[in-house]
């Protein structure tokens, strides 16, 4: 793995910059280079934010980049903000159950999940962010489960403290999200 660069998006509230910040500092701890570029700005509440993260092998020469490797779309804002960073070697992933349409876009592959759905139905509407960090750790193999876990752990570790029952709600929305993408990266 040379570098693997993603652009999470979604609505303000939706998780979408603690998703980034777990996937980083799994990366981090697991002894990648990482780069974490949060863009939310005036939108941070209701509007589109969106996070750029990069995990690699050796030195990440450059924090920018107009093409991402994956790219989550978790609104139709997001659909329509994001198709630009999209290219035919690109992999989309697109909610479901919250976007009204489809990506229109021309890249590698399409992967529809119903994180939304899945969550608020079977877990908690809290943790759809968890399952789509599941879903991205499946789709990239680009951390295994473990760092993802230890990173959660930083994170959450608190509140996994103050309510045990928590930790087994975010790793079972995990390992659900994973669920979701085979090992070629397709929904199932």
């Amino acid at each position: 793995m040379a570098r693997t660069k993603i652009v999470l998006a979604g609505e303000g509230g939706q998780g979408v910059q603690s998703v980034a910040k777990i996937l980083v500092e799994a990366g981090y701890e697991a002894g990648k280079q990482v780069l974490y570029i949060p863009n939310f700005g005036v939108e941070q509440r209701g509007g589109v934010s969106i996070a750029f993260c990069q995990i690699a092998d050796e030195t990440i020469g450059e924090p920018r980049f107009s093409k991402g490797d994956i790219i989550i779309m978790l609104s139709d804002r997001a659909i329509d903000r994001c198709a630009v960073y999209v290219d035919e070697n690109s992999t989309v992933v697109y909610d479901t159950s919250v976007c009204t349409k489809k990506p229109e876009v021309k890249c590698k592959e399409i992967i529809g999940v119903d994180a939304n759905k899945i969550a608020n139905e079977k877990l908690s509407a809290r943790v759809f962010n968890i399952i789509i960090l599941g879903v991205l750790l499946a789709a990239t193999n680009v951390l295994k489960l473990e760092d993802i876990k230890n990173a959660m752990e930083m994170a959450l570790g608190k509140k996994f403290e103050a309510k045990p029952e928590l930790r087994e709600l975010n790793y079972k929305a995990l390992e659900m999200g994973m669920g979701m993408v085979n090992n070629s990266g397709v929904a199932v």
